[in-house]
C-alpha cells in the first residue's frame, strides 16, 4: 500500500493539479481502499460473492418460506407455451387469452394458435411501418433524435396489445399446425439482423430519393420495392402463411370434428370468443407531470397503418388491481406488462418486491422509488405475460398466479407467483375490458392523448 501511495503522490507532483476536472486522484482511491477495509462484513460479502452468484448469497429466505404457489382461485388448466429466443412475449400472452376460450369451444384440452403466423404480419406490417416512418421524416436531419431512434432498431421483436389487436382484426389467426415454429420464429436474431440491413437500405433510398425531389407517389413506389424484399426474407425463415385452413380435431371425448376450409379471418372469427374491440390499456404510470385519468400516447409507436393508435389510460395501480381482480373471479385470465427482471428468481418461479437483501449486503440503501426508476432509466416494460389466478383474503390480495411463456422448465411448470407488493412495483399494464371502468374513466378515453416521444419508456414493451 505503501508503495502504491508513493507512485500516486509522485506522479501528483510532476502532473499539473487535476482535481479540479473531478478526476480520481489517488488520495481519493485510498479513501476507497480503506472505507472497503473498515468494514468486516465487506470481506465476508467478498468472499461468497466472489464464488457464487449475487442473487444466491441475499436471496431473501422469509420471503421464500412464506409464499407457496397456491392460490383462492386458479383458472388455468393448460401446458405453458414458449417463445423461445425471441421477443414474442406480448404475442403469445395475447394467444394465450384467446386460447382460453378457443380450446374450451372446440371441446379441447389444450390449444395454441401458430405464433409464427402473428410473426410473419407483424414483421411485414411493422416494416412498413417504418418505411412509412422514414418518409414522414425524410425532410428531418439524419441526426435528429427521432430519425434517429427509428434507425437504432427498426423491427424489433416486442410489442403492445393494441398491436396485437390490430394484427388478429386485420389478418386472424391460424391454429399452430397451419404455420408451426420454425428454427428462426424460435430464436430471431439472425433472421432479424438481416431485416435490419435492408430496412436501413430502404430508408437511404428513400431519404435520398426525397433529397432529389421525389414525390410521394415515387417515394411509395419504392417503399413497395423495399417491402417485397422483406416479404421474400420472411417466407424464406418463417415459411409462407396459409391463406385458407381446413381444420380438423378429436375433441377431450374423442369425437371427430372437421371444420370448412376457412380463411384466417373467418377462423378468427368462430374460435375468438372475447370481444378485442372492447378492450382497452391501462397503465400506472406515476411520473410527476403525467396526470392521473388522462390518455397517452407513444410517438411511432404501432405496427399496422391505419390501426387504431397505441393509447394508454393513466391509473391509479390499485384500480389495475381491482380491475384484473373481477375479471379472474369472473373466470377470464388478464394481458398485463412489467419490468419481469426485477426482484426475480426464475428456478423458483417468484416475484417479491424484497426478494433480495442487497442493502444489507453491501451496506447502503437502494432507494429510487417506481416513479424516480422511470425517470433515471432505471426500469421500464420489459414482458408482457397472462394473470391466470389469484389469491385473496377477504379484500386483501395476497398473490397473484402468471403463466409466463418461457416454456416449462422456468418457474413451476412455467407458471410463477407474483407477491403483490411485487405488482405495486414493477407492473406497468394491464388490458382491461371498457365496460368495468368507472363512468368518468371511460369518458377520458375519448380525449385527445397527449403524445409522448419516441424513446419514453411507456414505448419501451415494443423494443
Amino acid at each position: 500500500m505503501t508503495a502504491t501511495r508513493d507512485r500516486r503522490e509522485s506522479a501528483t507532483t510532476t502532473a499539473p493539479d487535476i482535481t479540479a476536472t473531478g478526476s480520481l486522484t489517488g488520495a481519493l482511491l485510498d479513501e476507497f481502499a480503506a472505507d472497503f477495509t473498515a468494514r468486516p462484513a465487506n470481506r465476508v460479502a467478498q468472499n461468497a460473492v466472489t464464488r457464487t452468484s449475487v442473487d444466491h448469497v441475499t436471496l431473501n429466505r422469509e420471503v421464500v418460506n412464506s409464499t407457496d404457489h397456491t392460490f383462492s382461485t386458479v383458472l388455468d388448466a393448460w401446458k405453458v407455451t414458449s417463445q423461445g429466443r425471441s421477443g414474442r412475449c406480448w404475442a403469445f400472452a395475447g394467444m394465450n387469452l384467446l386460447r382460453v376460450g378457443a380450446k374450451e369451444k372446440m371441446g379441447l384440452r389444450d390449444f395454441e394458435f401458430s405464433q409464427t403466423f402473428v410473426l410473419f404480419w407483424d414483421k411485414l406490417e411493422r416494416s412498413n411501418y417504418f418505411l412509412e416512418a422514414i418518409i414522414e421524416t425524410a425532410d428531418q436531419p439524419l441526426d435528429d433524435r427521432t430519425v434517429g431512434f427509428l434507425l437504432d432498431r427498426p423491427l424489433e421483436d416486442g410489442g403492445q396489445w393494441n398491436m396485437f389487436v390490430a394484427l388478429v382484426q386485420k389478418h386472424g389467426l391460424v391454429p399452430q399446425a397451419a404455420m408451426p415454429e420454425t428454427q428462426s420464429s424460435g430464436s430471431t436474431r439472425r433472421m432479424n439482423q438481416i431485416l435490419y440491413t435492408l430496412l436501413r437500405q430502404g430508408a437511404r433510398d428513400l431519404r435520398a430519393a426525397r433529397a432529389a425531389g421525389g414525390s410521394l407517389e415515387a417515394l411509395r413506389s419504392r417503399k413497395e420495392q423495399i417491402l417485397t424484399a422483406i416479404h421474400r426474407v420472411l417466407c424464406v425463415h418463417l415459411g409462407t402463411p396459409p391463406e385458407t385452413v381446413q381444420w380438423q380435431w378429436k375433441d377431450r371425448n374423442g369425437e371427430f370434428h372437421r371444420d370448412e376450409p376457412m380463411t384466417p379471418q373467418e377462423f378468427a372469427a368462430k374460435y375468438i370468443t372475447l370481444p378485442l374491440e372492447d378492450y382497452v390499456c391501462l397503465v400506472h404510470d406515476p411520473r410527476p407531470g403525467h396526470e392521473l385519468n388522462k390518455t397517452y400516447t407513444v410517438q411511432y409507436l404501432g405496427n399496422v397503418v391505419g390501426a387504431q393508435p397505441v393509447t394508454y389510460l393513466n391509473v391509479e395501480v390499485d384500480l389495475m388491481k381491482d380491475l384484473a381482480r373481477q375479471a379472474m373471479e369472473q373466470g377470464e385470465p388478464v394481458w398485463f406488462g412489467c419490468d419481469v427482471g426485477k426482484m426475480m428468481h426464475r428456478n423458483l418461479g417468484l416475484w417479491d418486491a424484497d426478494l433480495y437483501e442487497l442493502d444489507d449486503l453491501y451496506g447502503f440503501d437502494f432507494d429510487l422509488d417506481k416513479p424516480e426508476r422511470l425517470l433515471y432509466h432505471d426500469t421500464l416494460m420489459t414482458h408482457a405475460m397472462l394473470f391466470t389466478g389469484i389469491d385473496t383474503d377477504g379484500p386483501e390480495i395476497r398473490r397473484w398466479r402468471v403463466e409466463n411463456s418461457w416454456g416449462e422448465k422456468s418457474g413451476v411448470k412455467g407458471y410463477y407467483t407474483m407477491n403483490d407488493n411485487w405488482f405495486e412495483e414493477y407492473v406497468f399494464e394491464i388490458a382491461a375490458r371498457k365496460d368495468q371502468l368507472p363512468g368518468e374513466l371511460q369518458a377520458a378515453l375519448d380525449l385527445e392523448p397527449v403524445v409522448l416521444p419516441a424513446w419514453d419508456p411507456m414505448g419501451a414493451l415494443a423494443r
